[in-house]
């Protein structure tokens, strides 16, 4: 997609790259891949909830199991085997949590307090920030995995789009 609408002439400032759990890793991986080849980065990413970590150490998957109700260890482990079969998992463009985020494009992390991939979006603000990547984490209390998605029965999931779209817009000039 990203290498059709460049074909296309969107100049990649004009565009957002973003995606929900393993779609988040996927945007990462993207801007790890294109920064990798020496091509433009998109003006920005919108990470919800990503899972940043293959192999599975934040803490949350266990202190916040009891609270998440869709996203539990032992389901996290069956995709993860059937993902990467074999491959290791503590490659960083598998796990971006131990990629090199230098040079990376501005990151929007957003995930509820409720969710055992918690830790993965805090630690990757974390490397991003040491990274010297401009980065906006929002923790949402009591928000439970990929919580937007949700959005006609939560008002947080529709408030957490709107401060999406608007933090986007920022950085895609208007």
């Amino acid at each position: 997609v990203w290498h059709a609408l460049r074909a296309g002439g969107i100049p990649a400032e004009r565009i957002a790259v973003g995606g929900d759990s393993a779609g988040g890793n996927l945007a990462i991986g993207l801007a790890n891949r294109l920064r990798a080849a020496g091509e433009a980065q998109p003006a920005c990413l919108w990470l919800l909830s990503p899972w940043t970590d293959l192999a599975m150490t934040g803490a949350s998957l266990a202190v916040k199991d009891a609270d998440d109700p869709l996203i539990h260890k032992p389901y996290l482990e069956e995709l993860a085997h059937a993902y990467l079969d074999g491959a290791d998992r503590a490659d960083p463009l598998v796990s971006p949590l131990g990629a090199d985020l230098r040079g990376f494009p501005p990151a929007l992390v957003q995930v509820g307090s409720a969710e055992t991939l918690l830790d993965d979006s805090v630690r990757f603000a974390r490397a991003a920030a040491l990274a010297d990547v401009a980065v906006t984490l929002q923790v949402w209390p009591r928000m439970i995995h990929a919580f937007p998605m949700w959005n006609a029965q939560l008002a947080d999931g529709r408030r957490a789009l709107a401060e999406a779209g608007a933090w986007m817009r920022g950085h895609l000039g208007g």
